[in-house]
């Protein structure tokens, strides 16, 4: 389960990810989070536009076992959603770090991406648990 963590994205202990490129973060849940849910069967998201704060629920994900808050691993303005999930939620268990990210968020403190654990410790994170 671990060895699917991809090296190119920053996780949050809350299990999501995000992607820096530049001042824009893609975000969505990790490979892990998504396999706890089981088969996500809705995404709520966002609007465009929405203001963040690093932490602050930007969303639900529901499964067939559960409902999980969505939590913004950086702050800023929401500047993208996964519109595809309205129809396809389940493209988070298929392709969590590809096709099924969530939203992107123009950083407005780019520092905090630093804040995030790499994959090593996020990987050891998920040891512990």
């Amino acid at each position: 389960m671990t060895d699917q963590l991809p090296n190119n994205v920053k996780y949050s202990k809350d299990h999501e990810w995000a992607k820096v490129e530049g001042k824009t973060a893609t975000v969505g849940i990790s490979f892990f989070a998504q396999d706890q849910l089981g088969d996500i069967v809705y995404v709520e998201l966002p609007a465009v536009g929405k203001e963040l704060k690093a932490g602050e629920e930007f969303g639900v994900v529901e499964s067939v076992k559960s409902v999980s808050s969505l939590l913004a691993p950086v702050s800023g303005k929401v500047v993208a959603i996964n519109e595809e999930l309205n129809n396809t939620a389940q493209l988070v268990n298929q392709d969590p770090y590809g096709k099924g990210w969530i939203i992107k968020i123009e950083m407005s403190a780019p520092d905090e991406a630093n804040a995030l654990l790499s994959d090593e410790d996020y990987k050891s994170l998920l040891e512990t648990k």
